[in-house]
């Protein structure tokens, strides 16, 4: 496995990362086949492991923790959230300094940490990101709470603004396929010396053919959530079906590449339940993508 640099936050990160969110984290999926993902990443060289308090209902945070546990995470850049946590049966917001201590101290429990790594700050609003609040996670900060800051949001706008703020060292963004206008937001942040981190680099598997027979508990999860929250991506993806059934490069390779690709990007992250996808996933790493897939693929985004 390759890694990146982080921007200029002095880390490394592998160009695959390993997301403990969604399905992976629900009891409805064994905690053995959970942990067994986790430490296969481990294996296959992932350095980068991202999770969150509000993720998978609260539970993806501290079952990373466990899946940690007793490993050497030496080198291992473990990001987690702010802002976000699920409470009472529904994720629930608060930006107050207050809660993001509290919430920063829990997850350092949780994840059995002394200090986190990185921590994005889970959706805040451009207006949220004021003086007084950039200065009071400077000296959450200075606590020795984490070492890296980052902001975490599929708002243009807000990562607009974040771009302008030398306090924060990364951002995270939706950059696949299906979001060619992203390419020249990687390119600005990458400019302001900002550590780029890509979230749903595979378009959460909306450019594969779709099998709607025999579904799993696990896909029948992930296609709730899709026709709930991202029919239009389904559609979108339609185009990219070309990437998929080639003898050289799996498809999810190649929407991998893709945004390895994109400039200023550090990692891609990737979620999994199945093992075989991992490590499908990870062996994109230091792939170069065929010219003609390069081409189809900007003749298709050409046409949304």
């Amino acid at each position: 496995m390759l890694t990146r640099p982080l921007g200029r936050t002095g880390l490394k990160v592998s160009e695959i990362g390993f997301g403990a969110a969604s399905f992976w984290g629900h009891p409805a999926f064994p905690e053995a086949e959970a942990q067994a993902l986790v430490h296969r990443a481990l294996e296959l060289g992932v350095t980068l492991f991202d999770t969150g308090p509000a993720y998978s209902r609260g539970r993806a945070e501290p079952r990373l923790g466990r899946a940690l546990s007793g490993r050497d995470i030496r080198g291992l850049v473990i990001a987690t959230k702010v802002g976000t946590r699920f409470e009472g049966g529904r994720v629930r917001r608060d930006m107050s300094l207050s809660a993001i201590e509290a919430s920063l101290e829990e997850s350092l429990r949780r994840l059995g940490l002394d200090v986190l790594p990185l921590v994005h700050l889970h959706g805040p609003a451009a207006e949220e990101l004021t003086p007084d609040f950039i200065g009071g996670l400077q000296r959450l900060r200075g606590k020795g709470l984490f070492q890296s800051l980052g902001v975490n949001s599929f708002d243009p706008a807000v990562i607009e603004a974040a771009l302008a703020l030398p306090q924060i060292d990364t951002v995270m963004v939706d950059i696949n396929v299906l979001r060619p206008e992203r390419v020249v937001l990687a390119g600005r942040a990458a400019a302001a010396g900002k550590g780029v981190l890509a979230g749903m680099p595979l378009a959460m598997g909306h450019t594969a053919p779709s099998a709607w027979r025999n579904l799993g508990i696990r896909d029948a999860w992930y296609l709730a959530r899709a026709l709930k929250t991202h029919r239009a991506d389904m559609v979108a993806g339609r185009r990219f079906r070309f990437l998929h059934g080639r003898p050289d490069i799996t498809g999810a390779q190649a929407a991998l590449a893709w945004t390895l690709g994109v400039p200023g990007v550090s990692s891609a992250i990737i979620g999994t339940t199945r093992l075989a996808h991992l490590e499908d996933g990870a062996a994109a790493s230091g792939l170069a993508l065929p010219p003609d897939l390069a081409a189809g693929i900007a003749t298709a985004q050409a046409l949304s």
